[in-house]
């Protein structure tokens, strides 16, 4: 009898001891799943910037792995900024100084300092009064997100520069009359021309030079498109008059192998367009209403821009991103 009970007894005791050793390794692959998982999505958190849905989900993914509110909020904002998504970065007004009697320095993923915090729910409180056409509040605010936190001065610097470019565009008066050449032949065009019956006009600032007016120029095209369909004229300016930038243009375009859309000119040399406009990096864009007035002055990825846009007509969507 106890000839069979040592084997099976020694085997009881081995597969026990399995089960010791095994229960914590298992439970650290567990939790390095976990990790995992949740180092994973808070990739997706920070670096999502294609879509509102797409953010969306991944926040929902990462609630799910318990990622904290405050980390959820701090991807958000990136997300809005980046996009330059003033109207959406204001509606999170509420939920920011919510958050701020919460706040905890462990659970952020962006802030070294609680000031550095302040300093973001002040900028937003500055977009959020510019948005309602408050100055004196904008400039408040704006003022101590700069105290709280100058390091993020150049994150701040860029709405205190728009605000100031809008207000000189509000003086601004456009000679609808004046003739340009067109860049990709002989004939010549004014302004007023270009506007006939539109219900606005977007002038579209470019060179052949920038890389970056190369890389987004199909981009272009497929806005200056939707923005025809929808009777909004185009217009794209060169800034430089000589003959080799024209050359080098009117290449590009070709090399396209599509019809460019709207109408190409070249800036004059005698108080130029750029000049009046204040146009210092391209691509840049001016966006003015029926009766000349202007709307935006800036970058096409704006999203004031396409905002404006909505308010001449509609039927007007911002396009999604090429792939």
């Amino acid at each position: 009898m106890r000839t069979g009970f040592l084997p099976a007894f020694f085997f009881l005791f081995v597969i026990a001891i399995a089960i010791a050793i095994a229960s914590p390794l298992q439970a650290q692959a567990v939790e390095k799943t976990a990790l995992s998982a949740k180092e994973e999505i808070m990739e997706q958190l920070f670096s999502e910037r294609d879509s509102s849905e797409a953010l969306a989900q991944a926040i929902l993914s990462a609630r799910k792995l318990g990622v904290s509110e405050q980390a959820i909020l701090e991807s958000k904002f990136l997300f809005h900024v980046d996009r330059a998504e003033d109207a959406e970065l204001a509606k999170m007004l509420p939920q920011l100084l919510k958050q701020s009697e919460h706040f905890k320095l462990s659970e952020s993923e962006i802030f070294g300092s609680e000031d550095d915090w302040l300093a973001i729910v002040e900028y937003v409180r500055a977009i959020a009064a510019l948005q309602v056409g408050d100055k004196q509040a904008f400039k408040k605010h704006i003022t101590e997100a700069f105290w709280l936190s100058p390091r993020q001065g150049a994150a701040f610097a860029p709405h205190i520069e728009r605000l100031r470019l809008m207000d000189a565009m509000s003086e601004v008066e456009i000679d609808m009359d004046r003739k340009y050449a067109h860049t990709l032949d002989a004939g010549k065009i004014s302004l007023g021309e270009a506007m006939a019956g539109k219900k606005g006009m977007m002038l579209h600032f470019w060179s052949p030079w920038s890389p970056e007016c190369e890389a987004t120029l199909a981009d272009f095209f497929i806005t200056a498109g939707l923005l025809a369909k929808n009777g909004i004229g185009v217009v794209s300016v060169l800034p430089e008059t000589s003959e080799k930038v024209i050359a080098d243009a009117n290449k590009m375009l070709a090399a396209t192998g599509k019809d460019a859309p709207g109408y190409w000119i070249v800036d004059l040399e005698k108080s130029p367009l750029s000049a009046q406009l204040k146009i210092q990096t391209v691509p840049a864009v001016v966006l003015m209403d029926a009766n000349g007035k202007i709307m935006f002055n800036g970058n096409p990825s704006d999203g004031d821009f396409w905002k404006l846009l909505e308010k001449l007509n509609p039927e007007i969507k911002r396009p999604a991103k090429r792939d």
